[in-house]
């Protein structure tokens, strides 16, 4: 059984009574209060950084979007009270919902409570960030701000690789993620996501679609997973780009020249240097060999602004050919 950082939720029944209205009968009074309510008073929202989606139709959109198969898993992180999760459910065989307010859980599982989707939800209680995931085909996804990017690199580095992940951010990051190499928005987010999928903004949401609304605009983002993924170690490709985009506007040869850069790549040298038995000559120079790897693959004056994935990933065979 997957857990996250409790075990998996269950509800005990209750009376038809206590049973939400279904969809649709309140969605007007929920519009309402996105609209003109600053904060959830049935919910502490706030707390998780969530915002509780009230447009049905933006939902169906959504859904729409993942291209779901009625054979599909579907992992859903930050459930809220249910909306997407009820749409989720009439398109796929199961959901795996990761909610860290376990009133929110609860509330989720009430939506469901006595009718045929119930056996198709599982819910866990949780930080996403630390849970150990099931397998699943998409994510979809109205994403707590503050894990915005945590969550994709989790998504990108789950095995088996999901087939899609359409997901819910701020605006500015979204644009973020998607931005192409030379625009003002690109940087060490855009390559280190790029490098391993397929990334496309595909929807505008506006405040008023939420419950509190939040203070910015929000971005939907279908993400496809490169499957295989590149043998490129992300480590090392993120290491480069810590570099290099530091300063994304200078040259790459200022950007190794930076304090502290030139020690650290000196000691990872001689790491590699001791393991493979390779002796380090008199006199050696980290810099000179620096200098010479940039030179060498031509990229000692271009800047990281300017650079797409390719240019990156040459770059960095440049420094695996040399050892470093």
């Amino acid at each position: 059984m997957p857990k996250a950082t409790t075990s998996t939720f269950r509800v005990a029944p209750t009376s038809a009574a206590s049973r939400p209205k279904k969809n649709g009968e309140s969605s007007s009074s929920s519009a309402g209060g996105a609209a003109g309510g600053a904060r959830n008073h049935l919910f502490d929202t706030a707390r998780f950084g969530q915002h509780i989606l009230t447009n049905p139709l933006v939902a169906q959109g959504i859904v729409d979007k993942a291209n779901l198969k009625p054979t599909d898993i579907v992992l859903e992180v930050g459930p809220g009270t249910g909306n997407l999760t009820v749409r989720i459910l009439a398109a796929c065989r199961k959901v795996v919902a990761v909610e860290m307010d376990p009133r929110m859980a609860a509330e989720v599982q009430k939506r469901v409570l006595g009718k045929p989707e119930q056996k198709k939800l599982e819910v866990m209680i949780g930080d996403f960030v630390k849970a150990d995931l099931p397998y699943f085909d998409v994510c979809i996804s109205n994403t707590p701000y503050q894990i915005s990017s945590p969550l994709v690199f989790k998504l990108l580095s789950h095995r088996p690789i999901p087939r899609c992940a359409v997901l819910m951010f701020q605006r500015e990051f979204a644009l973020r993620l998607v931005a192409p190499a030379g625009t003002k928005l690109w940087g060490r987010l855009a390559a280190n996501v790029q490098l391993y999928a397929r990334v496309e903004h595909i929807m505008k949401v506006g405040k008023g679609n939420f419950r509190p609304p939040p203070q910015v605009e929000s971005s939907v983002v279908r993400i496809m997973p490169r499957d295989p993924p590149p043998p490129v170690k992300f480590e090392e490709f993120d290491g480069l780009n810590r570099v290099i985009f530091s300063r994304m506007n200078k040259t790459v040869r200022a950007n190794f020249k930076a304090k502290g850069v030139a020690e650290l790549a000196e000691r990872n040298y001689k790491t590699w240097c001791a393991e493979q038995g390779v002796i380090i000559e008199d006199g050696f120079d980290i810099r000179e060999k620096i200098d010479g790897i940039l030179l060498e693959a031509g990229y000692a004056d271009d800047r990281a602004a300017k650079m797409d994935v390719d240019d990156l990933l040459k770059l960095l065979a440049a420094f695996n050919v040399a050892g470093m």
